[in-house]
């Protein structure tokens, strides 16, 4: 299908004052986090009036009064200025009907309905922290697709943003109850002024190889089942997310060993929201990467992987997230004990030693159910990795199934071979199903 960009403009907070502001520090967080972009993608059946662009670009503008950092521009990665520069927001026709469209098996063709190209470590840090495409079918249709740059926005901020301006589309109150908490993660990690040069968060995120991304499904059924699985002495009620976690990251080993035809220890690495486990609390619209990968190794001594291990570490990497790490994690020494860490991984991992997999879950954080005045998503959606993608490393995603509330859409990337076995493996597969053309939508 075709796709032609209309428009091309800059949304641009409506306050006038905003350069009054002070500019936004980083946190020491934000400071080792590789620009990225993460995408979103939500599709709607056709809205009831013809002044939505507008309705969205306004309400847009008015909500960036708020989380300004994100109409800035980074600078010298230590803090955020510049808020005028603004949001780029592209408008998009395209000559066909949603529904064809995201029947397409292939998750790479929902990139062209996005602004920027996603998951690919841009080594300039002055790109546009959110970029948004709104893109306009035959029938109706539409899509609104964000690119997120992971150096300042996390899930929970934006979802927290999604929220504001959803609300502030339709007429309602988006505003936040303590602006003033925007700015927490520096105050919690201050940044340091001479940031050495460092690649080992970039080594482990970003490397060299052909990728591969495909969904599947875990329907509620197979969920119980895996829970039941998942159970032992040590874990007597794992979670949904553990079981799915675990299940995922054993056959994602196994479809490494079949590949290279070695059993290598393997090491999961999870996102950990720490908004919550720092004292004081703080909200979820706090702006920054407010959130830890620790980091769990699996060496099976059998040749057998056990699921019920693999839940325990999976399990109690998350628990001991100390809710002291921000007196762990300040100034230099939070630096240097962050570098470290990072740096075993990461000599480990380009020496071929280890297997190292990024794991999300964004079940408690993006929904997909925000409501711009038109109804809810029919599809809330992430794109996969591209044919030119050289450099994204193993990633497993889990977020909630659009209209399926019990069940969990697992989003992995692996390489191309052991994507392939992962496809074919018959344990897998049976609680897993290939999500080919999500559901039929229909206008």
């Amino acid at each position: 299908m075709e796709l032609r960009i209309t428009s091309r403009e800059m949304v641009k907070p409506s306050s006038k004052e905003l350069h009054l502001l002070k500019p936004f520090k980083l946190s020491l967080i934000d400071q080792l986090s590789p620009t990225n972009y993460v995408p979103l993608i939500f599709f709607y059946t056709k809205p009831s009036y013809s002044q939505f662009p507008d309705q969205l670009k306004n309400s847009l503008s008015e909500t960036l009064n708020q989380f300004y950092p994100l109409s800035g521009r980074t600078k010298d990665n230590l803090y955020i200025s510049c808020y005028d520069e603004g949001v780029p927001f592209l408008e998009a026709k395209v000559n066909g009907n949603l529904s064809d469209y995201i029947e397409q098996t292939e998750l790479e063709a929902l990139n062209q309905l996005l602004p920027y190209r996603p998951f690919c470590f841009l080594p300039n840090s002055t790109v546009p922290p959110l970029a948004i495409q709104l893109t306009i079918f035959d029938c109706g249709g539409i899509s609104l697709a964000l690119c997120c740059s992971h150096k300042i926005i996390d899930a929970s901020t934006i979802s927290v943003f999604l929220k504001s301006w959803a609300a502030f589309c339709k007429g309602s109150n988006g505003e936040l109850p303590n602006p003033d908490l925007l700015q927490a993660a520096s105050r919690y990690f201050p940044p340091i002024e001479s940031m050495p040069t460092n690649s080992n968060m970039k080594s482990l995120l970003f490397n060299e190889g052909r990728r591969k991304t495909k969904n599947f499904v875990f329907d509620a059924k197979a969920i119980a089942t895996l829970m039941f699985k998942s159970k032992s002495k040590s874990l007597k009620n794992p979670s949904r997310v553990v079981a799915v976690s675990a299940f995922v990251w054993k056959h994602a080993m196994i479809a490494s060993r079949s590949a290279s035809g070695t059993q290598k220890p393997s090491i999961l690495s999870q996102s950990v929201n720490i908004r919550q486990k720092v004292k004081p609390q703080l909200p979820e619209y706090s702006i920054g990467n407010l959130f830890l990968l620790p980091a769990t190794t699996y060496n099976p001594v059998e040749e057998e992987i056990k699921l019920h291990e693999l839940a325990y570490l999976v399990r109690e990497t998350v628990e001991n997230v100390s809710s002291d790490i921000q007196g762990l994690l300040q100034g230099e020494e939070g630096f240097k004990i962050m570098s470290e860490q990072l740096s075993q991984m990461a000599e480990m991992v380009s020496k071929g030693k280890v297997q190292f997999y990024t794991l999300i879950s964004w079940l408690n954080t993006l929904d997909g159910d925000e409501d711009f005045g038109w109804g809810k998503a029919t599809l809330f959606s992430i794109p996969g990795v591209d044919s030119q993608n050289r450099e994204f490393s193993n990633c497993i995603i889990l977020k909630k199934k659009t209209r399926q509330h019990k069940a969990i859409e697992a989003w992995v990337t692996l390489s191309e071979k052991e994507m392939g076995f992962l496809e074919k493996d018959p344990e897998f597969l049976a609680f897993a199903s290939p999500n080919h053309n999500y559901d039929k939508i229909k206008i």
